[in-house]
């Protein structure tokens, strides 16, 4: 769930709880579900504002060259990894 649809659950469960009136459809608690909605937007929210925190996705990247001193070659390693390991 992304940011823009936690709103959405957000502002569509606040429309159900408060602007709709009761007894509109029968035998359904639209306030409920209003609320439902509201919470379930709110933790997508939190969610997904954790996950796409700068620090979670920090790559680290390391080049090194050396010659060998026997063969006169030039040797490259590559090395990637997560900045947090």
């Amino acid at each position: 769930m992304r940011i823009g649809s936690s709103i959405f659950l957000i502002a569509l469960g606040a429309i159900l709880a408060w602007a709709v009136s009761p007894g509109l459809i029968p035998n359904v608690d639209l306030t409920l579900i209003g609320y439902i909605l509201m919470v379930v937007g709110a933790i997508g929210l939190v969610a997904s504002l954790i996950l796409a925190s700068p620090g979670r996705s920090r790559r680290v990247s390391e080049t090194r060259s050396v010659v060998d001193p026997n063969t006169g070659e030039q040797i490259t390693r590559n090395e990637s990894r997560d900045g947090n390991i």
